[in-house]
């Protein structure tokens, strides 16, 4: 077994790859990394005639290596075989001068679902017999569905999902709170999604907690701070870059940049394992919302999360704290651990922390980043739609307006990552695009009234979410989360045991 994942803060031992997807985060409050990530590269004249599954296998393995290539196999079949309405997976598209990779045709029509679809069959291979798994999962809106359908009905795992009351859009409510299985749960949080992030992490590290539970139960994420969400994200990268050779605008070899709509970071810390594993990327473009802490950081080297929060119309880009950035931090810093357990503890301690001019040199070199308001994000979604008949989500607008201005000073290639369906965001949407539109209109309205206007196809699922009933009705103090965890784990496992008796 290659035990090879360490924590970024330095003070766990390395574990194995399936350790660190059953763990989740690291003992010492770390994320797990692999130090030698990037040491061995892929070939991209072997991977280019790869279709999305088997480019996943040859990736998964070279990132997640005591996972068996049959293992993979299976893992990387049973979550795209049929979950995904084309077999491209991530298809890509060409608007004007940039191509726009879609990753929402996954079952909850999110970019989460790449993940999330394979996250609970790596948990099923990484538990041991009669070990159990919890999933605690923050969301600012698409994790959480994408958490829910995929770990659903999963034997030995059960689910608990928090949002933030308010805090997401209306259909991506609706989607967690229809969720069916026996073995998931969903609460709103009273707060934002940096509360729910903050104190699903402490019950994480709270070890005393962690006794009271069931001696074969793990807790676990389903959060990209999780390496076996993260690592499937990396494949769309190649996939995107293969298509591109494919339809000829490209060469193998050419560079191309990336345009990644991000809160969390993990969608573009995905790019940026791609560019270690051979990927020729040249840059990687972070778009920010209002809410532009990384924009500030990328510019100034200070990261400081004491700030207005703001609700923008790309909520799921409404985050202060984004976990995944410091896995960036210790690749960028030479795998300085010592350093980026002191810089974590400043942000805890202070609510923000400066990097020194050689990382800042560091991550510019690699990255550029920019935000957008929610003016620029409904003006981005109107004049696409005019110009091209395409229709985008406010978080891939956000991508676009930032990705123009970039474009004024680089025209290598572009490729901008499309994260959701615009009808999971449809009171933005529809009145960016349709005339005479009543705000107090009901979103499923609006969905057949956009539908109607763009003949762009409404995705399955959510042209039957308006029926569905409501199954979880939970609405919580943060400080009661703890508790709700404990009864979660009990109702769930009890459940899953009498089923597992007949």
């Amino acid at each position: 077994m290659k035990r090879r994942f360490v924590s970024t803060r330095g003070r766990q031992q390395p574990v194995s790859a399936k350790t660190a997807v059953k763990q989740g985060l690291a003992i010492d409050h770390g994320l797990f990394v692999d130090p030698n990530l990037g040491q061995e590269k892929i070939n991209l004249t072997e991977l280019l005639p790869l279709d999305y599954q088997q480019l996943a296998q040859n990736i998964l393995h070279l990132l997640l290596p005591d996972f068996t290539p049959t293992e993979l196999t299976q893992a990387v079949h049973n979550a795209y075989y049929q979950n995904f309405d084309t077999t491209k997976i991530t298809p890509l598209h060409t608007i004007n001068d940039c191509h726009v990779l879609e990753l929402w045709h996954g079952p909850t029509s999110a970019f989460k679902d790449i993940g999330l679809q394979l996250l609970p069959h790596l948990m099923q291979l990484a538990l041991e017999k009669n070990e159990h798994s919890l999933v605690l999962t923050a969301t600012s809106g698409d994790t959480g569905k994408a958490a829910l359908e995929g770990f659903k009905n999963i034997n030995n795992v059960g689910i608990a999902v928090f949002y933030p009351e308010g805090g997401v859009s209306d259909i991506q409510e609706k989607q967690m709170l229809t969720t069916a299985g026996e073995n998931t749960s969903v609460a709103a949080i009273i707060g934002n999604f940096d509360d729910a992030q903050r104190h699903v992490k402490e019950i994480f590290n709270n070890d005393i907690f962690k006794e009271t539970l069931a001696s074969d139960l793990h807790l676990s994420s389903a959060n990209s701070i999780n390496i076996g969400r993260l690592a499937p994200q990396v494949v769309y990268y190649f996939s995107a870059y293969q298509q591109l050779v494919e339809q000829g605008e490209i060469a193998q070899g050419d560079l191309v940049n990336f345009t990644v709509p991000t809160g969390n970071f993990g969608d573009v810390l995905a790019g940026y394992y791609a560019k270690l594993l051979g990927l020729p990327i040249k840059k990687l473009i972070v778009a920010a919302n209002a809410n532009n802490v990384l924009t500030d950081f990328f510019k100034t080297g200070i990261y400081d999360r004491q700030r207005p929060f703001l609700h923008t119309v790309a909520p799921s880009m409404d985050i202060q704290v984004s976990s995944n950035l410091e896995r960036l931090l210790y690749y960028e810093s030479g795998l300085d651990s010592a350093y980026i357990d002191q810089l974590m503890n400043q942000l805890e301690k202070n609510g923000h922390y400066q990097i020194s001019d050689k990382l800042l040199q560091n991550l510019q070199r690699d990255f550029a980043c920019g935000f957008s308001s929610d003016h620029d994000i409904q003006t981005a979604i109107k004049e696409v739609y005019e110009e091209q008949g395409y229709l985008m989500d406010p978080h891939t607008a956000a991508g676009y307006h930032v990705m123009r201005d970039y474009q004024q000073h680089d025209q290598t290639p572009m490729i901008l990552l499309a994260t959701a369906s615009p009808y999971k965001f449809v009171e933005t949407t529809a009145p960016a695009i349709l005339p005479d539109v009543d705000k107090a209109s009901n979103s499923f309205d609006l969905i057949q009234r956009l539908a109607d206007y763009t003949n762009a196809p409404v995705p399955d699922n959510l042209a039957r979410l308006h029926g569905l009933p409501i199954r979880h009705k939970n609405i919580l103090s943060p400080e009661k989360m703890q508790a709700y965890v404990k009864q979660q784990a009990e109702v769930i496992f009890n459940v899953q045991n009498q089923s597992a008796r007949y």
